[in-house]
């Protein structure tokens, strides 16, 4: 269906301006009800506001698309307003969005997904969404979206045979062509998938390059590689962030990498194919088309993406219940309470946050454990893995177990109830696979939790007391380290934090500083949020004091880089260390390892794993702490001026 069938000029307004996201929900309605596409307003302004509560619609790049399928939808139809001045719709990139368009469709079918997959590879042309903006009527900006959808899709529609005319020669001799195809794909299925695609297509016409891409979006594949072009290709480029079927590509070169590499680098990655660099790929396993089996090609990123799963669920329980029973320890040192066995209980309001604390801070193994086995095993895993998490946060309490029975592995042991669960469930489904169709619909309801249920009960009972032991060695460790043993400690896992600020180094440190809270290890947690704080606020330090080692560009960014390194996002210094690596990584490393020997050596402590300097109150000496983060920035600071060059471009 053609975006110029569901769009009229009645539900078009140009050169508008609207004051914020929900005027601009409300302006669109209006639009979709002129045009008589709705049944009942408020019906889909409710499916609206209920699409946009799941996350922002706002795709980035000044674009919008919020969208619904509803019953209160008469007839499909689009809405679009540009803004020239733009509206905050909360976009991933933080840029205003200056043209949005929404999409009513009906609640059966996925029109809203095709229209959405259409409208974002023609948003991708530059060309297009300037004309948009500089349209006076609605009829200007009609046209500017027919002529670009024909260009686009009647080219698409031409026979096989018009590529195959393109490879020969004015004599009739063929030639040979360089033919790429790319698969992209992202884990919505909907904007980046078809962004990535439109901009590998559109680089390799510029260069005079056959590319193909096929989009696996959350309306199913589209544009499928077929076995004959798979055949003649000189290579593929899979832009993807979840598994796609890879066994069709053994014996071809294949260059993986993420979707946002085919939205920002499609040349690059076309002269990996051109230059030969890409290795040829191996399918290992049945030749099967089973998405599970893809999985198997890289077990370690499985693995670090499961723990990632399982870890980005519990961070709310920790967070919340941390900082409640944190906020009870400062309420009762405010009333001077003793400090005996009842302290964080003395006050009524510290009880209150302590109880409503700990019951959060309680579900924190059940939870890990639960999303690690639901990555692994999808929803069947999710009940099993919860309840090996449980066993191993409170044991089992009957007798006649082998050891203690009342023994708990904690941490350790959630991390072990979830891979396991996961895994029991996996060798359930396979299993009882040869079950009738009729039946299948009892195995993700009964067979799988129940059996599953009664293995994890089983195997957690089995080693709890085991995994008990190491885990309360490694807290005996940390609680008997001497000073400069814990000094070091603090150094090492600052310091991992930013060497490669938030990937499996920094990773690694902060899943050790949340499990040493669940056993009491404040002070650690404490060197690992300041570690991470550092590397941003050192680079927005540099920017500002060593301006002449930066671009226009850079020093700009580096203001925002203050407010990232106080909210604890290290994330902010990373295209500063992908530009110079080798200057900026090693002078955030050791800032980083600086503030955190000196937030050890000043005992400072830290029950909430995240939240920044909106955490300070409740740090345990928050002089101490906010002197290592000082000292730390400022070591990052100096290197980086002293390890870094001269910009050609000086301050201005």
């Amino acid at each position: 269906m053609k975006i110029t069938d569901l769009l009229k000029k009645e539900s078009i307004i140009t050169r508008t301006q609207v004051a914020s996201r929900e005027e601009a929900i409300d302006l669109l309605i209006s639009l979709h009800e002129k045009a008589g596409n709705l049944n009942d307003r408020e019906a889909y302004k409710e499916s609206i506001l209920a699409r946009e509560a799941s996350g922002t619609t706002a795709i980035g790049d000044g674009i919008a698309i919020p969208h619904a399928k509803s019953d209160a939808v008469r007839q499909a139809g689009l809405a679009a307003i540009s803004l020239p001045e733009g509206v905050d719709y909360q976009a991933p990139d933080g840029k205003p969005s200056n043209l949005v368009f929404m999409i009513a469709a009906p609640k059966d079918g996925d029109l809203h997904l095709e229209v959405l997959s259409r409208l974002m590879i023609l948003l991708m042309d530059m060309d297009l969404r300037q004309k948009l903006m500089d349209a006076d009527t609605p009829e200007e900006f009609l046209e500017a979206i027919d002529e670009k959808e024909k260009e686009r899709y009647m080219k698409e529609a031409e026979p096989a045979a018009a590529v195959k005319q393109q490879d020969q020669n004015p004599t009739g001799q063929e030639k040979k062509t360089v033919r790429i195809l790319a698969v992209t794909a992202c884990p919505t299925g909907i904007a980046h998938t078809f962004m990535a695609a439109e901009a590998l297509e559109k680089k390799a016409k510029e260069m005079g390059v056959f590319l193909k891409a096929e989009t696996n979006g959350s309306g199913g594949a589209k544009n499928v590689l077929t076995p004959e072009e798979i055949e003649e290709a000189d290579g593929i480029i899979i832009a993807a962030d979840k598994n796609v079927e890879m066994v069709r590509f053994d014996g071809k070169p294949v260059y993986k990498t993420n979707v946002s590499a085919g939205i920002n680098k499609p040349e690059e990655l076309i002269n990996m194919i051109l230059e030969g660099k890409a290795p040829i790929y191996h399918y290992e396993g049945e030749k099967t088309t089973d998405a599970t089996s893809i999985g198997k090609e890289s077990v370690g990123h499985q693995i670090y993406k499961h723990l990632m799963n399982g870890v980005s669920y519990m961070l709310p329980f920790v967070i919340g219940g941390g900082i409640m029973i944190a906020l009870a320890f400062l309420i009762d040192t405010i009333a001077d309470a003793p400090r005996d066995g009842n302290f964080g209980t003395y006050t009524a309001a510290a009880a209150f946050f302590k109880t409503i604390g700990g019951v959060a801070f309680g579900f924190m193994m059940p939870v890990l454990a639960g999303y690690i086995a639901r990555s692994i095993a999808d929803r069947p895993g999710l009940a099993v893995g919860f309840v090996g998490g449980s066993i191993a946060t409170m044991g089992c309490t009957f007798a006649n177990v082998g050891g203690d029975p009342a023994a708990v592995s904690g941490f350790i042991g959630a991390l072990i109830a979830g891979f396991a669960g996961g895994f029991i469930v996996l060798g359930l489904k396979r299993l009882f696979r040869f079950l009738p169709s009729s039946l299948e619909s009892m195995m993700p309801v009964l067979i799988l939790p129940l059996l599953g249920t009664i293995l994890i009960g089983a195997f957690m009972c089995l080693i709890n007391p085991f995994v008990g032991v190491l885990n309360q060695a490694i807290s005996n460790g940390l609680n008997s380290m001497g000073s400069t043993s814990q000094i070091l400690l603090g150094c090492i896992l600052a310091g991992m934090m930013a060497i490669d600020m938030g990937g499996p180094f920094n990773k690694a440190a902060y899943v050790f500083g949340t499990a040493a809270i669940a056993s009491g290890g404040f002070n650690v947690m404490a060197a690992v949020m300041i570690g991470g704080m550092v590397p941003p606020i050192a680079i927005a330090l540099a920017t500002t004091f060593f301006k002449s080692k930066f671009t226009v560009e850079e020093r700009k960014a580096g203001m925002v880089n203050y407010i990232m390194g106080l909210c604890f996002i290290t994330e902010g210094a990373i295209p500063f260390a992908a530009s110079d690596p080798f200057r900026v990584i090693p002078a955030c490393v050791a800032g980083s390892a600086v503030a955190g020997g000196i937030s050890m050596a000043m005992n400072c402590t830290l029950r909430a794993p995240h939240g920044g300097i909106f955490v300070f109150p409740v740090v345990g000496n928050v002089g101490g702490y906010l002197l290592a983060l000082a000292v730390g920035s400022l070591v990052g600071m100096i290197l980086l001026g002293i390890l870094k060059k001269s910009h050609a471009g000086k301050a201005q």
